[in-house]
């Protein structure tokens, strides 16, 4: 099976060619605009990986939540995270879905860990198709040596700083922010990868509506090493978008489950429900992926 640097070599050599990425992030520069002449390469991938039928359900609930936002609402998608085509093939689809999907997909900002830009400038470039807030995650920080590594905290508080403040700014904009709740891509041999992040509650703690997004189908198999390592090959893609939640509601009903449960820890109770919807909407959409593989 291809991996992903030979599948599409081409690609990865002329898109690097054009995206003159930096791959340091800074204070300044936390929030970072989509370069749309990076967009039609990864637009390629996603349509040569996935077959035919392949598709995006629920688009009348994106549809609510970007109407919401346009009212001035504070919106966030909370999407499955399997592989690091995921936002490219949500992207791909809600474009060929028809409707309001353009729109939407012109605004959305997604949250991203700084490993995407600094770590591998073919993956930066990758990454620079798609408006970003780049943050330091709380994974890489749980590594950092309070003695050994201050220049590096002192760095990552003042990344984090910058890019709560443009989130402020920018989420009653008409936005909506795009987050994967896991904070990393799930690899089989690492439960733990699945777990949601505990940070997240903050987010739904701020913000007014939120939607769960299920991918299904795999046409990037994660493997141990570099992304570009991933091997690629085909599959039936499909999306389904949820029913519009209101943040408040959903966290206060899972806080109150948690309580009963004699569960301390609120915060985890919150993102674990999260995870849990998106996990039971994974399962109902495989039932339907395999009926659509079958016929």
């Amino acid at each position: 099976m291809d991996t992903l640097n030979t599948a599409f070599k081409d690609y990865i050599r002329d898109a690097v060619s054009l995206a003159h990425v930096s791959t340091v992030v800074t204070e300044d520069t936390v929030y970072q605009e989509a370069n749309k002449l990076i967009l039609p390469f990864l637009d390629k991938m996603v349509e040569q990986l996935g077959l035919p039928g392949s598709r995006l359900d629920g688009l009348e609930h994106l549809e609510d939540l970007f109407a919401k936002a346009e009212s001035g609402a504070s919106c966030l998608l909370l999407l499955e995270h399997y592989s690091n085509l995921d936002l490219s093939i949500f992207s791909w689809f809600l474009r060929e879905a028809g409707g309001r999907g353009k729109e939407i997909n012109d605004a959305l900002v997604s949250i991203a860990g700084m490993k995407l830009t600094e770590d591998n400038p073919i993956v930066a470039t990758f990454a620079s198709a798609y408006t970003r807030l780049v943050i330091y995650p709380s994974r890489s920080l749980q590594t950092l040596d309070a003695e050994k590594d201050r220049d590096e905290i002192v760095r990552s508080n003042g990344i984090n700083r910058a890019a709560m403040k443009k989130l402020v700014e920018i989420k009653k904009q008409g936005k909506i922010i795009l987050i994967f709740p896991s904070g990393t891509r799930y690899r089989p041999w690492d439960p733990s990868t699945k777990k949601g992040v505990r940070e997240i509650d903050s987010y739904i703690r701020s913000f007014d509506y939120m939607c769960h997004v299920a991918i299904n189908g795999e046409v990037l198999h994660v493997r141990r090493g570099d992304m570009l390592d991933d091997s690629v090959g085909k599959d039936l893609l499909l999306v389904t978008a949820g029913p519009v939640y209101s943040c408040a509601g959903f966290r206060e009903k899972a806080r109150a489950a948690s309580e009963a449960a004699g569960i301390e820890d609120k915060k985890q109770a919150a993102v674990d429900a999260i995870m849990a919807e998106l996990e039971k909407m994974h399962l109902e959409a495989e039932e339907v992926r395999r009926k659509l593989l079958e016929t």
